[in-house]
């Protein structure tokens, strides 16, 4: 293992949910990642608590060693072992936290002894809030009444809260317990490579930052569709949906990113503000721009309701007021059970007036940022066919970082953000501000729905979906 363990204050991080599918699939491949690049604390412990035992220490260690096994591509036998030796759990719920308090001031003591620091005031906590919506409240209430969210850093997992009302009603129960520089409102879309390539592509060239607006674009993008259907979290997906679960968070965040001003700098202060200013000019959805879909087979789960009429797929249009983007669609669109699972951002520019080439329309350019662990833009482009006479054909440039920058050790996305937040850095966070926000934003498509239609699995949803830009979706167009 690498020795650039960083020069961060002993942790004991608290894992809520540490027995569920995304501690299992990203939290403790995560912190193996760290630990394996060297990036955790020198002195950790990491407890994980839940309303049900998995059974002793030992047995727990072994489920979570057993997760690394199935997740992580060559794992290092040493240092999983290393991890998994610092795993403890405790059970907890949000009538009753004691256990859970003293097996945490019992680490702190511990890592007071093995390290230099002068007292257990010195050691930081990290709790991790992998709970359902409807469980998060009264879970912040317990760590504030048991004192464990005393010098923490509050992980608080979307979707935050579940309408405008509950979101609210949410943040004044963390006010309640801890100041807003504790609370790190995790969307891991913003700790992905790909979105913050979005930043440096657009502000560090010359070539795109004064074209990246009304004048030049005519429309963007904003497309994540996922192959994979709902099994296994229909329970969750009945009481919250594809709007709450994905438009709320992930594609206004991404929307967000793509659209703000220049920020000056990228410190947390500057970016946020930047971000919550687009936020604040961001058009509140109307009923007639949105389609909501549901695939075909989505009710014959046990979980589903016989008449169930979640919304599996969302596909909107909606508008940025301001100078830079007045009058420019932004075109969002995401669901299960469609026909490909790459996510895409598109800017489509506007046609060139030139008439040197006929009537002027030379066809579309568009700029594709790919949304991967390593960041691929395409730029369609027109040029001259080779030979005698004046023809055009259709180019790509393509940017493949993998390729430039081959010795580049990119982080997975909780990994990135798991790093954030012990180092305190909540630039890729989302403040309270933005929460409350977005969720006027979707309100009113909330409290008056669209007709939700049904699409067959494998598709890329329905006809009213396909039809909302002008000229159609980049994916399903071009394979």
């Amino acid at each position: 293992m690498p020795d650039t363990t960083e020069s961060l204050a002993p942790h004991v991080l608290v894992l809520f949910g540490a027995t569920g599918d995304l501690a299992a699939r990203k939290l403790f491949p995560g912190l193996y990642h760290l630990a394996e690049a060297g990036r955790l604390p020198q002195e950790y412990a990491v407890i994980g608590s839940g309303r049900h035992s998995p059974g002793t220490d030992d047995e727990f260690r072994d489920r979570v060693r057993k997760g690394l096994d199935e997740t992580v591509e060559d794992l290092d036998s040493a240092v999983a072992d290393q991890l998994v030796a610092r795993i403890s759990f405790c059970t907890s719920d949000a009538d009753d936290g004691s256990d859970l308090a003293d097996a945490v001031a019992a680490a702190e003591e511990r890592l007071v002894r093995d390290s230099d620091v002068d007292g257990v005031d010195d050691v930081r906590r990290l709790v991790y809030l992998s709970v359902p919506p409807s469980a998060m409240q009264p879970m912040i209430g317990m760590l504030g009444e048991t004192g464990l969210a005393d010098r923490a850093r509050l992980v608080i997992e979307k979707p935050f809260g579940t309408d405008l009302e509950s979101s609210r009603s949410l943040d004044a129960a963390l006010k309640d317990v801890v100041d807003e520089e504790q609370v790190f409102r995790i969307d891991h879309f913003l700790g992905k490579e790909a979105v913050q390539n979005i930043l440096a592509l657009r502000f560090a060239n010359g070539l795109f930052e004064p074209a990246w607006d009304r004048s030049s674009i005519e429309s963007v993008q904003i497309d994540v569709p996922e192959t994979l259907t709902v099994e296994g979290r229909e329970s969750f997906y009945e009481s919250t949906g594809c709007l709450r679960d994905m438009i709320s968070t992930h594609l206004c965040q991404l929307l967000g990113f793509v659209a703000l001003e220049d920020p000056g700098t990228f410190e947390e202060a500057a970016v946020r503000d930047a971000k919550s200013a687009v936020f604040q000019a961001l058009r509140p959805l109307d009923k007639e721009r949105t389609v909501f879909g549901q695939y075909d087979g989505y009710r014959d789960s046990d979980d589903v309701a016989e008449d169930s009429d979640v919304e599996t797929f969302v596909a909107l249009t909606t508008y940025v007021d301001n100078d830079r983007w007045r009058d420019v669609p932004f075109h969002l669109r995401t669901g299960k059970a469609l026909a490909d699972g790459r996510r895409l951002i598109t800017l489509r520019f506007r046609t060139p007036e030139s008439t040197i080439f006929g009537n002027g329309d030379s066809g579309c350019n568009e700029l594709a940022l790919e949304l991967t662990d390593d960041p691929r833009v395409t730029v369609d482009v027109r040029a001259k066919r080779p030979g005698p006479d004046m023809d055009l054909i259709e180019g790509t440039l393509r940017l493949d970082l993998a390729d430039d920058a081959p010795d580049a050790e990119p982080l997975e996305a909780y990994e990135r953000l798991l790093l954030d937040v012990l180092r305190g850095e909540r630039t890729l966070f989302t403040r309270s501000d933005e929460v409350d926000r977005l969720w006027e934003v979707v309100q009113p498509v909330m409290e008056d729905r669209p007709e939700v239609q049904s699409y067959a699995q494998g598709s890329w949803g329905p006809q009213a979906a396909l039809d909302l830009p002008e000229g159609g979706w980049r994916l399903g167009r071009d394979g």
